[in-house]
């Protein structure tokens, strides 16, 4: 085997994501998997099969657990596992500390084409006054809105404010039963949730007498493959804690 192959464990290897992971890294050049790790294994095992990046497709209230266990044991770290707040990311970098030995690379949305229509949303945001985000997702999805939602929601914001964009316009004085959506940092974001659906996303943009809308749409859980295989690939060369795929893909 060659000392320019990673090898890699996978956190929640027999769920949806966790499964297809394990076939794309199989298909992979450059990565290999050692453990398939799900609930009820020792996380130990991943060790003993001398893992040196480990990929979480978990849950919410297990994640924080497993990362403490990859910093203490010199792992790297892509997490894509749902509801990682921006709480969990400070977490994190205290428990790496001043002096981080490994990386941690948080991915909202590995969808490449997810990862761009980020961007372009970030680019478009100033030169429009209204902008607000739709995301739809499966019923089966945990938390709302999604992580890629309130991060295009943080973008979009960060955006305007360095562009001294005025605030959203929106005359709403009443709105009991939340028809508005949730407020992130002062864009509105919408959820959706639909048995069909795998994961879409659309920004919806607006000014005098014009409109633009930007969409994405993951139709299958293997859209998702070349940027956890990118991620795997590239957080070797991270210290700390990264947030999104920027970075590994040369966007940042």
């Amino acid at each position: 085997m060659s000392a320019d192959v990673v090898k890699v464990a996978v956190l929640g290897a027999r769920g949806r994501m966790g499964a297809e992971s394990c076939a794309a890294i199989d298909a992979a050049d450059g990565l290999e998997l050692v453990a398939r790790i799900d609930l009820g294994d020792d996380l130990d095992d991943a060790a003993a099969a001398g893992a040196q990046v480990a990929l979480d497709f978990t849950r919410p209230d297990a994640v924080m657990d497993h990362l403490r266990w990859c910093v203490e044991h010199g792992v790297h770290a892509v997490v894509g596992t749902s509801g990682f707040t921006d709480a969990k990311v400070d977490e994190v970098r205290a428990m790496l500390g001043d002096d981080p030995r490994v990386g941690v690379l948080v991915v909202p949305n590995f969808s490449i084409g997810a990862v761009l229509m980020m961007r372009f949303a970030q680019v478009a945001a100033p030169f429009f006054e209204s902008v607000e985000v739709i995301e739809l997702h499966h019923p089966d999805k945990v938390d709302a809105p999604s992580g890629t939602a309130v991060r295009t929601a943080e973008l979009i914001a960060a955006a305007r404010r360095d562009a001294g964009s005025a605030p959203v316009p929106d005359a709403t004085t009443q709105d009991e039963l939340g028809a508005r959506g949730a407020d992130v940092s002062g864009i509105r974001v919408h959820a959706v949730r639909a048995r069909g659906i795998v994961a879409s996303q659309e920004v919806l943009l607006g000014d005098q007498g014009e409109t633009l809308s930007l969409r994405h749409d993951s139709i299958h859980r293997e859209s998702f493959m070349p940027g956890v295989v990118a991620g795997l690939r590239g957080v070797s060369d991270l210290r700390g804690v990264t947030v999104g795929l920027d970075t590994v893909l040369g966007l940042a």
